[in-house]
């Protein structure tokens, strides 16, 4: 699958969500939609646990790892590595407004420094033969006009080559907002992404933000390169059911809830037996049966016999015992 196909629907990156787990488990859901690492620094690649911060799971292909930073040779080197250890792409993080990102001076601040973030760009590009991306906002504090959109992505691209940009359609408010508010406060403009997209044809725009399920990120499609899902496939992740066939037109029958749970088993047992704790895994599966007769019981076992010493993927079985004794898994 290239590069183009795969983005035509993605799970955004989110911080302590699309952790290795989280992917593995989206994985059995959905064969085709582009997954993405949390947003990984480069201090925390070149100077940390590297495999920690990088292993994943070979299923999880398309993927994509989310760097932060800001000095071109250290995303550079970052990018190399990225493409020693397997990935699909390589996303750059303009779109993060928190305060500890904006401290290391990455993430959304960034925009603001247009011509630094296509210099990162042509440095990681020339790097790796990975496709480099960036995600974005639409602006932040008062630089947040569709010209000031236009004026970042036109330089980005002059500079650093750059032909892919997701795009969340909020602005970020730098100071006076927490992550939370900035993903909720300041409205949605989609119109003006599709806009860029209708003016800067050769780019490839993705969209991100309120994209709430398959049914809106096809909408979306229909003036866009891509639709980014973000926190509903995680609260809700049966929402990606449809997307192998409605997105990318497979013919194979999606799986059955329980047949998720099935394939989930094995890989919780080995990593178990590795020492991950189980509810570092279970948290992430929590919404599976989200709307089924049953589901507050799946959760609730789960939460309450999780973190308990010891605690394997009985736990899990246990739970889908629950849901089968309510007839739940006859609707799943």
């Amino acid at each position: 699958m290239t590069p183009d196909q795969f983005h035509r629907l993605s799970v955004a990156p989110m911080m302590d969500w699309t952790d290795r787990h989280c992917r593995f488990f989206l994985r059995q859901i959905t064969r085709r939609a582009l997954l993405y690492t949390e947003m990984v620094t480069t201090g925390a690649i070149l100077h940390g646990d590297r495999e920690r911060f990088l292993a994943y799971d070979e299923s999880e292909h398309p993927l994509a790892l989310q760097l932060g930073g800001s000095d071109p040779a250290a995303l550079a080197e970052c990018a190399r590595i990225a493409e020693a250890f397997g990935y699909d792409e390589v996303n750059l993080n303009v779109g993060c407004p928190s305060d500890r990102v904006r401290t290391g001076r990455f993430g959304a601040c960034l925009m603001a420094e247009p011509a630094l973030v296509g210099s990162s760009v042509a440095a990681m590009r020339a790097a790796t033969a990975l496709p480099v991306t960036v995600k974005c906002r639409i602006g932040i504090d008062e630089r947040d006009g569709y010209e000031d959109l236009l004026a970042f992505v036109d330089e980005v691209a002059a500079i650093g080559g750059c032909g892919s940009f997701a795009v969340h359609a909020r602005k970020a408010w730098l100071q006076g907002l927490s992550p939370k508010q900035n993903r909720e406060v300041p409205p949605l403009r989609h119109a003006e992404v599709h806009r860029l997209k209708r003016e800067r044809p050769d780019l490839e725009i993705v969209i991100n933000g309120g994209i709430l399920s398959v049914e809106a990120a096809l909408a979306h499609l229909e003036s866009v390169d891509g639709a980014m899902i973000g926190r509903a496939a995680y609260q809700d992740p049966w929402c990606l059911a449809e997307a192998d066939r409605r997105v990318f037109g497979e013919t194979a029958p999606a799986p059955g809830r329980a047949e998720v749970v099935a394939r989930l088993l094995p890989y919780l047992e080995a990593e178990c037996a590795r020492g991950t704790p189980l509810k570092s895994m279970t948290r992430h599966i929590l919404g599976l049966f989200n709307g089924l007769p049953g589901a507050r019981a799946w959760r609730r076992h789960l939460s309450e016999a999780a973190h308990r010493p010891g605690a394997g993927p009985e736990v899990v079985e246990q739970a889908l015992e629950q849901l089968d004794r309510r007839g739940a898994l006859l609707a799943a």
